[in-house]
């Protein structure tokens, strides 16, 4: 096609090494390079254009509407100057670059080209050369959203080590990791220290059998053998190397990093070290007061026992006195339901994971926030349950969703039973189906109000009301003219 535009035009590659290329070669050229191809005039009109891909010809000039148009015409308004700027280099700079547009496409997404101008010496006409982007951009995409997936599988990893490092921190019960093929202690939290009376550098990297009596040494070497064969935890009771504490073992087995490890854990029957549980209580008490996430202890009927400080700032509350007494639900739960559900089931099964709700603030604030729970018994063995309640507003999403996707999935509709009335769920899906099928028949009809209101089975006053009412007022006339 391109060698009936420019006749006689060759292409000047080396001479010796290929000579001159004819006008035929050149387009074949052309067209192994590039997608698509045009022809532009000194005042941008394009003249002729030509295209590598009948799918990519369809999608960007469907209906032949470029011939005649100004290139400047058929690119995105964000773009136009690009566009300008490229004319600009071909004919006055003569210093060709290659610039990205974006040409709108009917399916609703901007398809991007990388295009460069050539001045090629008759009537000043310019050759304009494209390539598809839409590869390239999709795997960026998929590159930037593979890079969240990571970063955010970083930050659930970090948190996941920091609670599991507090928690083995704080515990009050003996726990360590030794290694299973060395029987090695690997890390040993506090609660161990003050129980075998030692330091840390003392205990890591030591057997830990040196720390059991002589007479119980072989019983805890069995137990590691039967523990390592069958995988099953086992127990013993056993006693220390000072040979006046009596303790229960346990062993756990895991693997880590191609290494077996034995999570094993001592229950003391002797009196625990008094300074060892002070500190321990009083790391618990700091962490449940500075904790980030809201942390809240209610009775069996879900009164507020006792919350921390980030509780009270959620809620907007003054003190702790406030909450105290105060059924939870005061607070949190956007129906008055999700309460009454979160005890029931823990009630039932004991504890509850990533419950989805709101915290409502008393001056009206109010939070998405997942709630994670477990029954408890106080120092009197009375029923009770904690809450541990997140802010989950700033969340990142998965993945983004598409200019024409419905708003929310299945999914999310029904996270959304019991804290949203029936009827406004309803109402919102009805209104979504509603907006697609007008715009939808609107794109079918080349918008022709009376057809597509035929398609629909409406009146036109209605269509037009509809049109109004969610924002298509450019199909929409302000009285009731004749249609185009």
């Amino acid at each position: 096609m391109l060698e009936d535009i420019c006749p006689g035009a060759s292409v000047q590659i080396s001479e010796g090494v290929a000579g001159d290329l004819g006008a035929q070669s050149a387009a074949k050229l052309i067209a192994a390079a590039t997608d698509v191809a045009l022809v532009v005039d000194p005042q941008g009109v394009i003249r002729d254009v030509a295209f590598t891909r009948e799918e990519l010809a369809h999608e960007l000039d469907g209906q032949s509407r470029w011939l005649g148009a100004r290139l400047v015409d058929i690119v995105t308004s964000d773009t136009q100057p690009k566009i300008r700027e490229l004319l600009l280099d071909a004919t006055v700079r003569d210093a060709p670059t290659w610039r990205q547009v974006n040409h709108p496409s009917p399916n609703g997404e901007d398809i991007p080209v990388l295009y460069s101008a050539i001045n090629f010496g008759r009537d000043d006409r310019l050759l304009v050369v494209g390539r598809d982007l839409r590869q390239l951009a999709m795997m960026q995409q998929r590159l930037i959203n593979a890079q969240q997936s990571m970063e955010r599988d970083y930050i659930r990893l970090r948190h996941a080590e920091t609670r599991y490092r507090l928690l083995f921190q704080v515990s009050s019960e003996a726990v360590m990791i030794v290694d299973a093929a060395s029987e090695l202690i690997v890390d040993a939290n506090p609660a161990t220290l003050a129980l075998f009376d030692t330091s840390a550098p003392e205990a890591l990297n030591a057997p830990v059998i040196g720390f059991v009596d002589g007479a119980d040494q072989q019983t805890v070497l069995n137990l590691f053998a039967d523990v390592r064969s069958t995988g099953r935890d086992g127990r013993a009771r056993i006693k220390l190397a000072d040979g006046r504490r009596e303790c229960e073992l346990s062993a756990s087995l895991f693997r880590q990093e191609n290494a077996s490890l034995y999570l094993v854990r001592l229950a003391s029957h002797g009196a625990p070290p008094e300074a060892g549980s002070a500190k321990t209580a009083s790391l618990l008490l700091n962490y449940f007061e500075s904790a980030a996430d809201a942390v809240v202890i209610t009775q069996y009927d879900g009164r507020v026992v006792r919350a921390n400080l980030a509780f009270l700032e959620m809620a907007q509350l003054g003190s702790a006195e406030q909450a105290r007494g105060e059924l939870l639900d005061r607070w949190l739960g956007r129906t008055g339901v999700d309460l009454s559900v979160a005890l029931a089931n823990l009630r039932q099964s004991g504890t509850i994971k990533l419950f989805a709700t709101v915290l409502r603030g008393e001056y009206g604030a109010v939070a998405e926030v997942e709630v994670s729970a477990v029954a408890l018994k106080d120092s009197d063995d009375k029923p009770c349950f904690g809450f541990a309640i997140r802010n989950v507003e700033k969340r990142l999403t998965t993945a983004a969703t598409s200019k024409r996707e419905l708003p929310r999935s299945v999914a999310q509709l029904t996270e959304l039973i019991g804290r949203v009335p029936l009827r406004d769920l309803v109402r919102e899906t009805t209104d979504v189906i509603e907006k697609l099928s007008i715009e939808a028949a609107l794109e079918l009809t080349g918008d022709n109000r009376a057809s597509a209101a035929d398609m629909l089975g409406l009146s036109r006053q209605s269509l037009y009301v509809k049109l109004r009412r969610y924002g298509l007022a450019e199909h929409a006339p302000e009285g009731d003219g004749a249609d185009e």
